[in-house]
């Protein structure tokens, strides 16, 4: 099937509704759970590889940063609960589980040329450590096999980044450990070291094995990420049977450049697949995700034969679909975009599914095995940075880890996301997504900053990105009346007939004329200017409009956050949200800033925020005019747990008299009319933190969204949404 066939394909199934959906299986988030929960003195807390005991009712996950294992009573997974964290004396870095008892790799190395591992074993119900086998060097994945009489591990015995570019080989070698184990005890005497040197054509003398998976015959397959290449072990022997490179793989209609533009016809030929995670299909076929790593990385995931043949290669696609849902990573473009990294099989039902984890998009996308070419189910929202995953078929669960602590940052910490498999009429995510373009590419969109609705057509709309796309400022149609909803057109903001440069669009307003005004929130320090622009249908700047000296005097970050428009003709005033207060504001109180384009007199009223909880700010991000009110979003800067505000407020629009900037300026009433945290919880994830776009359509009905900051340091999770009529 070619690229555009497919992706028209992916389309359809994306746009899933209740006509064609009634009966379908979907896997839904319907929980998740932040890991320092476990271990709430942590200053850094991960969870990176996963599983689960086999009664389904415990997860247990890895801890790098922390150094050790996690917890987690999932007996009501709507529910989950802390349930301890065991400190080990190293770094873990994966762990199974056999009968009643854990199985952790533990990393204990002085050094990279000094490597040293242990496999510990560790009580379940009294999480405590009973042994160790020393497994002579460092381990990374270990897998066990279905009866759980064998253990795999991979001994990876890494590389130093810092030496030599980070070029292989880098001794000493890596190696494949086996394990017996009898009655869910590690036999330590039967440790086999089956020696992997002078097999791959990249640095053969320096095997990396990365990832193992065992299959009903006992026979693991291997993956050297660095090698490009792959093993297949007799797991009761040591025996190498069979041995073949990863190959290579040519990529067309990729985003090649990191340069604040979604572009997508670039290509990149002779790409190393250099795979990461390798799970078992059957007895003869095994998925890998490959991620890549010094040289390589082909942005897919591949289906194998375990006598060397590539049966199914998905190029392009995965990226295709993270850049439809508004989760493509731009700043990886010139590296191993979406990534692919994670990656786990398993039977529901009559089905078997093949999960794939993409590192970078925060994304997880779901297959349904055919025998030939996969089909592609959905794409699951998994928090930022996917590392782990695992499925519990018996309880139709499926659980991500993911490893990235931003708190020390103010940002989102390590989340563990569980998703159930249930009927239902459509996936509920995502909520929006972008159609193709004319070449069948996808109108790539990400960090949706302001909304507007159209002034006849109920139902459609037009968003805006902030200055993460800082080449490609766009304008967004939005067909708001799909489920979900569809970005149908993309139109770029220019100056000169060029892509416009400086910009920080945060809100957009209907001109009357079949254009458009859009609020830049300015930055002196990077020479982006605090301006109104008034474009065309076309996107083409007709008018800049700079804010006043005697504004722009008291000027702090946080500027304009959203632009509405209120009055007709010469009446015509446009009232600007700024985001937080400058230096000549009260402390909780910041400006709506008013602009008359027919007299060119600015003004300004003042708007009171409410306190912010301890450690957080507080500011505006929307204003929207409909009726005789002016509906505004205000909220703090938190996310999950510690967020506490994000809420739309109306304020009359009789109160909205201008004073001059620099006098005395009236305060405006407000009024609450919906607390969104619910709304931000509704689909099982943590609250987000920045909803930044508001609008009324032609029949009343208030939509808003979220501001994914452009996959950056962010779960690329956009939530888009109507709260009804108002």
């Amino acid at each position: 099937m070619s690229q555009t066939k497919l992706l028209v394909a992916l389309t359809a199934t994306l746009l899933a509704t209740t006509a064609n959906a009634g009966a379908a299986e979907f896997f839904n988030r319907i929980s998740s759970f932040p890991v320092a929960l476990n271990n709430p003195d942590a200053e850094e807390t991960s969870a990176e590889i996963i599983t689960v005991s086999e009664d389904g009712m415990t997860m247990i996950y890895s801890d790098s940063p922390a150094g050790g294992i996690g917890f987690i009573d999932i007996t009501d997974p709507k529910a989950p609960a802390a349930k301890g964290f065991l400190s080990l004396n190293g770094e873990p870095t994966t762990v199974v589980v056999i009968g009643d008892k854990v199985f952790s790799g533990v990393n204990t190395s002085e050094s990279f040329t000094a490597p040293s591992g242990n496999l510990s074993t560790i009580d379940l119900a009294s999480q405590t450590i009973e042994a160790s086998c020393d497994i002579g060097g460092q381990p990374d994945s270990v897998a066990r096999n279905g009866d759980g009489s064998l253990i795999a591990i991979a001994i990876e015995n890494e590389r130093d980044e810092d030496v030599n570019d980070g070029e292989i080989p880098q001794m000493p070698a890596g190696s494949l450990a086996l394990l017996n184990v009898v009655d869910g005890v590690v036999d330590c005497d039967s440790l086999k070291i089956v020696d992997m040197t002078g097999l791959a054509e990249v640095a053969g003398d320096d095997p990396e094995p990365e990832y193992v998976s065992i299959n009903s015959l006992n026979e693991v397959v291997v993956s050297l990420q660095e090698n490009n290449h792959f093993a297949i072990v007799d797991g009761n022997t040591g025996e190498v049977k069979n041995h073949f490179s990863a190959g290579a793989v040519d990529l067309v209609n990729i985003d090649t450049l990191d340069n604040g533009s979604l572009d997508f016809t670039g290509s990149q030929d002779g790409v190393l697949r250099e795979p990461d995670s390798v799970k078992w299909i059957d007895d003869d076929r095994f998925a890998v995700a490959n991620e890549g790593d010094y040289n390589g990385g082909s942005r897919s995931f591949s289906i194998f034969s375990k006598t060397g043949e590539v049966l199914h290669e998905s190029g392009a696609d995965l990226e295709m679909i993270a850049a439809q849902m508004g989760h493509y990573p731009d700043k990886r473009s010139d590296a191993k975009g979406a990534e692919p990294e994670g990656m786990d099989v398993a039977t529901f039902g009559e089905n078997t599914y093949i999960f794939v984890g993409l590192e970078r998009a925060s994304l997880v996308g779901v297959y349904k095995d055919t025998g030939a070419e996969p089909e592609f189910v959905q794409a699951l929202p998994s928090g930022v940075g996917p590392e782990g995953a695992v499925a519990i078929p018996s309880r139709n669960l499926f659980i991500t880890a993911n490893e990235n602590d931003l708190g020390a940052d103010g940002l989102a910490r390590s989340h563990v996301n569980i998703f159930e498999l249930a009927e239902a009429e459509a996936p509920t995510y995502p909520h929006i997504i972008s159609d193709l373009d004319a070449d069948g590419r996808p109108l790539g969109w990400v960090a949706l900053s302001g909304l507007v609705a159209d002034a006849e057509k109920p139902g459609m709309l037009f968003g805006v990105s902030d200055s993460f796309l800082g080449n490609q400022p766009s304008i967004y149609t939005i067909d708001a009346t799909s489920q979900p909803a569809r970005i149908t057109a993309k139109t770029v903001v220019t100056r000169n007939g060029h892509p416009a440069q400086k910009l920080d669009i945060e809100g957009i307003a209907l001109d009357g004329e079949g254009g458009f005004w859009l609020a830049s929130e300015g930055r002196s320090d990077r020479l982006i200017p605090h301006a109104l622009y008034r474009v065309g249908a076309d996107g083409a700047i007709e008018e800049e409009v700079p804010f006043p000296a005697e504004l722009l005097a008291e000027e702090i970050r946080f500027g304009a956050e959203g632009v509405t428009v209120v009055g007709t003709g010469d009446d015509t005033t446009l009232w600007i949200a700024m985001q937080r207060e400058w230096k000549n504001d009260a402390k909780g109180v910041v400006k709506l800033v008013s602009y008359n384009p027919a007299s060119g007199e600015w003004g300004a009223v003042n708007y009171p925020l409410e306190a912010p909880a301890e450690g957080a700010w507080v500011g505006l991000s929307e204003i929207t005019a409909h009726g005789d009110l002016v509906y505004i979003v205000e909220r703090d800067n938190q996310i999950g747990s510690k967020a506490v505000l994000k809420a739309l407020y109306s304020v009359p629009v009789a109160e909205l008299v201008p004073g001059a900037l620099g006098g005395e300026l009236t305060t405006v009433t407000k009024t609450l009319v919906r607390d969104f945290v619910p709304d931000l919880t509704s689909t099982g994830g943590y609250v987000l933190d920045k909803v930044e776009g508001f609008a009324i359509d032609a029949s009343g009905e208030g939509f808003a969204v979220t501001d994914n900051d452009g996959v950056d340091d962010s779960s690329g999770e956009t939530m888009f949404w109507s709260i009804g009529a108002l």
